[in-house]
């Protein structure tokens, strides 16, 4: 962390992944001082400016001393925002959490190819983030570490092997938050089901989720082998998992995930299109 801590970084948006990113680096030390936030909502602006971190509206007056760009803004305004820095951050290290935004788009619009892009999932608001990023191999292995350093102030960072990788990343991690959440909606709804007022339903449902999730992260064992550990042959737990197989949950998930996987190519694709006649 100690060569990005030695940088002046700059947010171009300062929504909430932006503000996650700039949470979790001064708590691994970053002095706010060194952080500019350039967005274009007054209240925003405000709320980081109580942190003592530089704010303005003025994109390229915010990237003028900064050493790491990070682009957290939305997809439908990448051009608008991205073309009036064209030429202007050739020096600097682009690292884009900009949904769909391929590389060869974000370099088309900036004329730069320092450019590390990164799907980001919604834990890193509370630091425990998983984050996949992907670089052409001519960016230097510096330049890879930085950005490692940045994202990892937030959660787990992965890096693949190919920008293609990055929609499964999407699917996997990016979106996987929501299925979790959906999970947890439907054993709240079934405790109910089964006489649980909802209080207790939901506090045992979140607290089991938690334990699961750092079993599986801490033990030696396979979540295969952790599962097959609870299951006892003509138990509770088996009775409930052959109604999953007899229901194709393995099969159904698979299938949401390719389709989600799906979906975020059709929207790289859109983006790229959209943004063509804008250069």
């Amino acid at each position: 962390m100690s060569a990005a801590l030695n940088c002046n970084i700059c947010f171009i948006g300062g929504g909430n992944m932006a503000q996650a990113l700039i949470g979790g680096l001064i708590s691994r030390g970053l002095a706010a001082t060194r952080i500019t936030v350039a967005d274009p909502v007054e209240k925003v602006r405000t709320l980081l400016a109580e942190k003592d971190i530089h704010v303005t509206d003025d994109n390229q007056a915010a990237i003028k001393d900064a050493d790491i760009v990070v682009f957290a803004v939305k997809p439908q305004v990448l051009a608008s925002v991205l073309l009036p820095l064209k030429g202007l951050v050739s020096d600097k290290l682009i690292i884009s959490i900009v949904a769909g935004a391929e590389i060869a788009t974000l370099s088309r619009l900036l004329g730069a190819e320092r450019i590390v892009r990164v799907m980001p999932n919604t834990p890193a608001l509370v630091q425990t983030g998983a984050h996949g990023l992907y670089a052409h191999d001519n960016v230097e292995a510096t330049d890879r570490e930085l950005a490692s350093q940045v994202l990892a102030s937030t959660g787990l960072t992965i890096w693949v092997n190919s920008e293609a990788q990055i929609d499964a990343v999407t699917a996997v991690s990016g979106s996987g938050p929501a299925y979790f959440f959906y999970m947890m909606e439907s054993m709240i709804r079934a405790g109910k089901n089964l006489g649980l007022d909802e209080k207790t339903a939901t506090a045992l449902t979140l607290q089991t989720a938690l334990g699961a999730a750092q079993m599986a992260i801490t033990s030696s064992n396979t979540p295969t082998e952790l599962r097959k550990n609870v299951t006892s042959p003509n138990g509770t737990t088996q009775a409930a998992l052959e109604v999953f197989d007899r229901a194709q949950i393995s099969q159904n998930i698979q299938a949401a995930l390719a389709a989600a996987q799906k979906r975020s190519q059709e929207l790289a694709q859109e983006l790229s299109e959209s943004n063509q006649s804008s250069v």
